[in-house]
C-alpha cells in the first residue's frame, strides 16, 4: 500500500512540475534579459545581415524566429540561401517570390522568417540597382529592425505571467501565429516580444548612376558598337569562305 502511494505522489509531483513549467515558460524576469543586436557587415551591393540574440539561462529550450521586412530596394536570393541551407544550416523562409533582376522602382519589400538554430545568425542580402540621379552619387537604404519571436516545446499554450506583486508589467506581448518551421507545414503559437534592449535597424548605402553622363554613355556605346561591327565584317569579308 505505502509503494502504490509513494509511485502516486512521485506523478502528481511530476505533473505539477510540469504544469508549473507550462505556466511559467517566459517569466518577466526572464523576459528582461533579452537583447537583440543587428548589424550589417561588408561592402558594396552584397552585404551581410548579422543577427544575435541573447538571453539567460533556462530550464526548457527556447525556439527564436526573426520576423525581418526587407525595403524594395534590396532583396535575397531564395537560390543562395537554399544553397546555405545545405550547407550550413541556414533557414530562411520568405513570404514571396523575389525578382532577383528587377530593379529597385520595379520592386516591392517582403518579408523574411528567419528561424534561429543558436543565438547567432548571418544572412545574406544584395542591394537592387536604383535610378540614376543627376543630384547624388548614393542612395541609403534603410532596413527596420526585425521582430523577435520566441516558443518552447515544453508549453502547449504561452501564458504572460504576472511579477510578485501580481502585475503584468510584460502585457505589451503579444501572442501571434507563424509558422512552426522552415517547412511552412504548420502554424504555431509565438509569444512577440516588443521594446527589445538593443532592436534598432541598420542602414547601407549603394551607388546610384550619374544621369548627367546619360548622352555621353550612350553616343559612346553606339560608337564603340557600330566600329565593332564593322572590324567584323571587315575581317568577314577578307578570311571568310563563300
Amino acid at each position: 500500500m505505502m509503494v502504490y502511494l509513494y509511485l502516486l505522489a512521485t506523478v502528481l509531483c511530476f505533473i505539477h512540475h510540469g504544469n508549473a513549467q507550462e505556466d511559467d515558460c517566459f517569466p518577466t524576469e526572464w523576459l528582461k534579459s533579452l537583447v537583440i543586436s543587428v548589424n550589417i557587415s561588408k561592402a558594396g551591393f552584397h552585404r551581410d545581415l548579422e543577427y544575435s540574440v541573447y538571453w539567460s539561462e533556462t530550464d526548457h529550450d527556447v525556439k527564436a524566429l526573426l520576423v525581418q521586412k526587407m525595403p524594395s530596394g534590396v532583396y535575397m536570393d531564395e537560390y543562395q540561401l537554399e544553397t546555405l541551407r545545405h550547407d550550413t544550416g541556414l533557414e530562411v523562409l520568405l513570404d514571396s517570390k523575389v525578382d532577383l533582376e528587377a530593379p529597385e522602382y520595379l520592386s516591392s519589400g517582403f518579408t523574411a522568417l528567419v528561424f534561429l538554430s543558436g543565438n547567432a545568425v548571418t544572412v545574406p542580402v544584395h542591394g537592387r540597382y536604383h535610378r540614376p540621379s543627376d543630384t547624388h552619387s548614393h542612395v541609403t537604404v534603410d532596413i527596420q529592425p526585425p521582430r523577435l519571436l520566441l516558443r518552447s516545446d515544453q508549453c502547449t499554450s504561452i501564458l504572460i505571467s504576472t511579477d510578485s506583486e501580481g502585475e503584468t508589467p510584460n502585457a505589451q506581448h503579444t501572442v501571434v501565429e507563424a509558422p512552426c518551421t522552415f517547412r511552412n507545414e504548420s502554424f504555431c503559437l509565438w509569444l512577440e516580444i516588443q521594446d527589445l534592449k538593443g532592436s534598432a535597424g541598420v542602414s547601407l548605402e549603394l551607388p546610384v548612376g550619374d544621369s548627367s553622363k546619360t548622352t555621353c554613355v550612350c553616343v559612346v556605346t553606339l560608337l564603340t558598337t557600330t566600329l565593332c561591327c564593322v572590324y567584323l565584317l571587315i575581317v568577314i569579308w577578307r578570311h571568310g569562305t563563300f
